[in-house]
């Protein structure tokens, strides 16, 4: 027999040899650590029903999943008859609200038509229309669309294509993808690569071949600026003009994120700064890659973030809220400059999946952007930042582990720290953003916890990304319940120290 001591675990209960053969790692943690298990740990988890008996490889062992029935709007349900408003677009990806039934019809119309060919040897009418109002939107007047499934396969589609682009140019040495400490661009090898953040990539990187055809150089984060905030934008663009300087010759490409996404959360550079990189770009025929798959199609308040900025990209890289969770959707646009080096250069592009440009996901996509276009979803999301700043910021008041609170659009971070005066983060095994993602769930609303933003595994923050649909009440009161989650774990972990 099998006995563990915690309260919350299984109490003198014998356990079927299969259950513990499935979970037996789990039992070591609750006869052995009990309350020294890691932070987050779910010991209702251990035992739940939709834990032992489901066939999928979750993200996670250590919690349980409510299973979802249906959404509209802002809002989920779960087949309990739960509802949760959706504070962070789930992962930054709604963005014309769910449930919307013109995006469904159009995909489902697609459907009775062609469902799939395969686009070496077929487009289509809907790919191609697609293509077309894309460019518009984003205006790359001349450019070219790639459509992939999602955002890691486009940000390797940008990768390979701006190799390909200096083979075509005769630069057949330039190789080397520079990008910045602390960033992610996505899951696949390449693209995680190219990412900065420790905790997503260290595990890999004995699979990168060549880790040195990728390099790094600081992102700016002034919440915690390495400059101190003294001419930053020219000492962190300092920094690319130095990379390059190291690479004689062979940097193909620079990528980063307009405002950071996940692993920061919702950071703007300094004034100044990204006008500054796109010249050392261009002086030393260096690809400018813009990775838009959180901040672009509307999300920050206009169509690609870097407009913030007045900067023009080569090529940019879209996702998440450009199938808005409707279809599995990515998009790569390659300038006029780009595309036409392959078309006059070799005329073929040696990359493809077999999915792109899947017809019912280009539809999809195609009836999002009409729907954004209809509502006037970039306007709103541009309006609503005042409610969401002026709500948000009211967290500091009460709530001391809030240190940072920032954000563009539809698009926004709070950041926790132990100490607002030194900005000494939590400790990591102190999980504090995804405690308070879990009380805020209780509650009843739904947010984005991340992990790593001070050096890859320390410093805690949320982020928060809404539907476009959203009304200031609502955004009141998701508020008020991430305050009173808040101060809960604040509480617990007062509790514990």
């Amino acid at each position: 027999m099998y006995f563990c001591s915690s309260p919350r675990a299984l109490v003198d209960e014998l356990l079927p040899l299969r259950l513990w053969a499935q979970r037996k790692w789990q039992i070591f943690l609750a006869f052995f650590l009990d309350s020294t298990a890691p932070a987050g740990f779910d010991w209702e988890a251990m035992d739940h029903p939709a834990t032992a008996s489901s066939s999928l490889l979750p993200r996670s062992f250590h919690k349980v999943y409510p299973s979802i029935a249906r959404a509209e709007g802002v809002w989920l349900w779960d087949t309990a008859g739960k509802r949760y408003l959706d504070f962070s677009g789930s992962a930054a990806v709604n963005l014309i609200g769910h449930g919307n039934k013109e995006v469904i019809s159009s995909i489902a119309e697609q459907g009775r038509r062609v469902e799939f060919v395969h686009s070496s040897q077929f487009t289509t009418e809907a790919a191609e229309a697609f293509a077309a109002e894309l460019l518009e939107f984003a205006g790359f007047s001349g450019g070219s669309v790639f459509f992939t499934c999602g955002g890691s396969e486009a940000v390797e589609t940008a990768l390979k294509l701006a190799r390909q682009y200096q083979v075509e140019i005769g630069q057949a040495k330039r190789s080397r993808i520079i990008s910045r400490n602390q960033a992610y661009h996505g899951a696949t090898l390449g693209a995680l690569a190219a990412s900065g953040n420790r905790r997503r990539r260290e595990m890999y990187l004995p699979m990168v071949r060549d880790p040195e055809a990728f390099a790094h150089i600081g992102l700016p984060y002034c919440y915690r600026c390495a400059y101190k905030c003294h001419e930053c934008a020219q000492k962190y663009a300092r920094e690319l003009e130095l990379a390059l300087t190291e690479s004689r010759g062979t940097a193909a490409a620079f990528i980063a994120e307009p405002i950071s996404g996940a692993t920061l959360g919702a950071v703007s550079p300094p004034e100044g700064y990204f006008e500054q990189i796109a010249a050392l770009c261009r002086q030393q025929d260096v690809l400018l890659i813009a990775d838009e798959v959180m901040t672009g199609c509307g999300r920050t308040g206009v169509p690609l973030a870097m407009e913030h900025f007045r900067v023009r990209a080569d090529i940019v890289v879209l996702a998440k809220g450009l199938g808005s969770g409707y279809v599995p959707l990515g998009a790569v646009i390659a300038s006029a400059r780009v595309a036409g080096a392959v078309r006059n250069g070799s005329g073929s592009l040696v990359h493809g999946f077999t999915y792109n440009s899947h017809p019912l996901a280009v539809a999809g996509g195609r009836a999002v952007l009409g729907i954004m276009r209809k509502e006037q979803t970039v306007t709103r999301a541009a309006s609503l930042e005042i409610a969401m700043r002026e709500h948000l910021q009211k967290l500091r008041d009460g709530c001391e582990s809030v240190g940072d609170v920032r954000g563009k659009g539809l698009l926004w971070g709070v950041e926790f720290v132990a100490d607002r005066e030194t900005k000494a983060p939590y400790p990591p095994e102190s999980g504090f953003s995804s405690r308070v993602a879990a009380r805020c769930q209780e509650r009843g609303v739904v947010v984005y916890p991340m992990q790593g933003s001070v050096d890859g595994f320390s410093g805690d923050h949320l982020l928060l990304a809404p539907p476009a649909v959203i009304t200031e009440q609502e955004i009141a009161w998701a508020t008020e319940c991430l305050r009173e989650a808040i101060q809960a774990v604040q509480s617990e972990v007062s509790r514990s120290s």
